[in-house]
């Protein structure tokens, strides 16, 4: 039974990841404007992905709408480099290294569970989540805290 999950292994990855990055790094750090508002968008692009997937059965087009969904997800997530290269230590960059290479691999798997509909809708809903968690902690609760980057 957990054979067919094995695609799901990336998003476990990609989860400890994220939360060494954002628990860790981040709030060592704080967050400029820029990446306060585009970190949300990056889970977002994640989030439309796994949305068109629970909306449609797989098929040609709608395979070919999904391939452009994480292509463009996969360029997205990139757009903060410029800003990382100012503010993040070795460490952070490194970890953001490893979830650019997880990225492609954790939609890819989304593509092999494409029918399993339970498991994706649950990744849809913590992802939802933790977008909401990131945008009203970055843009509303740390703001008021100690935040060199405002």
């Amino acid at each position: 039974m957990l054979r067919q999950y094995w695609p799901a292994f990336p998003f476990l990855l990609q989860m400890l990841c994220m939360a060494a990055d954002e628990f860790w790094f981040h709030r060592k750090r704080g967050l400029p404007r820029w990446e306060r508002i585009g970190h949300p968008l990056d889970t977002l692009t994640v989030i439309l992905c796994l949305v068109w997937m629970l909306s449609v059965e797989p098929g040609t087009l709608t395979r070919s709408v999904y391939i452009a969904l994480a292509v463009f997800s996969c360029l997205f997530v990139t757009k903060d480099e410029p800003v990382h290269r100012r503010y993040c230590g070795a460490a952070e960059q490194w970890l953001h290294a490893v979830l650019f290479l997880l990225h492609p691999v954790v939609l890819a798997g989304a593509a092999f569970l494409w029918l399993e509909r339970p498991f994706l809708a649950l990744i849809c809903g913590l992802m939802v989540g933790f977008a909401v968690y990131q945008f009203i902690f970055w843009n509303i609760i740390w703001p008021r805290n100690k935040s060199p980057f405002r």
